[in-house]
């Protein structure tokens, strides 16, 4: 893999996504669902890559002709199969960066009744996904037990999660879960938009909302992806001067080093295990568990030095929300061009069953559980649960947007402080990560007791305490 092969990945990363955003401007239907432009580029950049334009081509050129790799060549295919799983250690480190860390108290005010829902629906996939593997999937088609995670891995987790654990699932000799876990994750990102959007229009209709009152409200300009001018504001804040260092530079070093403090971390928690549980009882857990849940915590952790210690606040969270931005741009985008269409063909049915489980399972939760654990504004604030649970953080911050545009509700407080607690376990975090590995070493049941469990722990929470309180 050369230099001129890494940097012309990059730039057909930068053609698809400005493609993508051309195609979200142009097209109705892309607006009306408010998909982002690294998912439309992404399945553009899967059309004309090898797996489909190249094999259309193989039919009529020569076998080295240079369209059988589509439009791009192999040694992108190459770089690009590569980004995801060193992205997501970005997109984790930074989620904490320069973000006051709020008392315990506030959090579990603000936030604690997402949290309970969000809790009982992100322990209850892995309850879905164990009990659908258990009862179909391991006795009809031979799947390996692991793919019961698979659901909250892609839907929770998301394209990154499933990028993150690729060498995992290589590892522990289930390599096709890669494919099958993005392409769980893109069907979980266009079913929380479009499902969403769905249930924001019944929401409104129904007298649901409280704050939007009519789809109309939604300007031209808003599903386009366009900011109005009087919206406008700085996306980041220049904290230091560019002649001492560029603040981007900055930022960016300030987000490595997370991601360093991370690896050692992890680098001693393998070497412990070695020496440890791991050599009493000859199994090893940590050895797979990916990088970009240590990379959070290695956030964490600098964000607490930084709290002690800038004095001045050079640490901006805008400019840490744009590095973070271009990461998960390029991930996406990457991710889906890269997935195996063989491999979701070889594995259809069972890829369904799971897809199909795991959207009923958030939509019948969010329409039952949120109004019932989520004293107020319970679709403003429920819909951004709903929404991070089908896909990514952003996918919920959208749909709270699209109810609360003026943010007049609690909703996006909330859903920030639920994070807090949610992030470094579920959603991409340790548990998300383990879950796979503990499923391989000690089979599915223990992983499906424990997760009924802390569902039901979620819902009991939910509904007799936060819920007494509904206003």
């Amino acid at each position: 893999m050369s230099p001129d092969q890494i940097g012309f990945a990059l730039i057909y990363i930068s053609i698809f996504l400005l493609l993508g955003k051309l195609i979200r401007i142009k097209v109705p239907l892309f607006q009306n669902l408010f998909l982002p432009s690294s998912i439309i580029g992404g399945f553009l950049a899967l059309i004309l890559g090898p797996q489909v334009l190249g094999k259309i081509a193989s039919s009529f050129v020569s076998e080295n002709h240079f369209l059988t790799n589509g439009v791009m060549t192999e040694g992108i295919t190459q770089v690009w199969e590569a980004l995801p799983g060193l992205m997501i250690n970005i997109v984790f480190a930074a989620l904490f960066l320069g973000a006051t860390t709020p008392t315990l108290k506030k959090i579990w005010n603000y936030g604690g009744p997402q949290l309970a829902f969000g809790w009982a629906i992100g322990w209850g996939q892995y309850v879905i996904g164990l009990l659908v593997v258990l009862l179909i999937l391991v006795p009809f088609y031979d799947i390996p037990p692991m793919a019961g995670a698979l659901i909250e891995v892609a839907f929770e987790g998301g394209h990154g999660t499933a990028a993150g654990m690729a060498g995992t699932f290589e590892e522990l000799g289930f390599p096709e879960a890669f494919d099958l876990a993005i392409g769980l994750a893109t069907v979980g990102i266009l079913s929380g938009v479009i499902f969403g959007i769905i249930l924001i229009n019944w929401g409104i209709r129904s007298g649901k909302t409280k704050l939007v009152k009519d789809v109309k409200d939604f300007s031209r300009l808003k599903k386009q992806g366009i900011m109005e001018f009087q919206n406008r504001e700085p996306a980041a804040s220049m904290t230091l001067r560019p002649e001492s260092i560029e603040p981007l530079s900055f930022h960016f070093a300030i987000v490595s080093l997370a991601v360093l403090i991370g690896y050692v971390l992890l680098q001693g928690l393998i070497w412990l295990e070695s020496i440890t549980w791991g050599a009493w009882t000859g199994s090893e857990v940590l050895t797979y568990v990916p990088l970009f849940p240590i990379a959070m915590i290695g956030g964490i952790l600098l964000q607490l030095i930084f709290d002690k210690t800038d004095h001045h606040e050079v640490l901006d969270r805008r400019m840490i929300a744009r590095i973070q931005g271009f990461a998960l741009d390029v991930l996406i985008l990457t991710a889906i061009a890269s997935v195996s269409i063989d491999v979701i063909g070889e594995y259809f049915v069972p890829f369904l069953v799971l897809a199909v489980a795991g959207v009923t399972w958030n939509i019948v939760g969010f329409l039952i559980l949120a109004p019932r654990i989520i004293p107020n504004y319970w679709f403003e604030r429920g819909i951004g649960d709903f929404g991070q649970s089908m896909g990514v953080t952003a996918t919920g911050l959208l749909l709270m947007r699209i109810t609360d545009p003026d943010n007049e509700s609690p909703a996006f407080e909330a859903f920030g402080y639920k994070q807090l607690v949610y992030e470094p376990l579920l959603g991409g975090g340790l548990v998300t990560a383990l879950s796979v590995p503990i499923v391989a070493q000690f089979g599915a049941i223990p992983m499906l007791i424990v997760s009924a469990i802390m569902s039901i722990i979620g819902i009991l929470t939910g509904l007799f305490y936060f819920g007494k309180n509904k206003a």
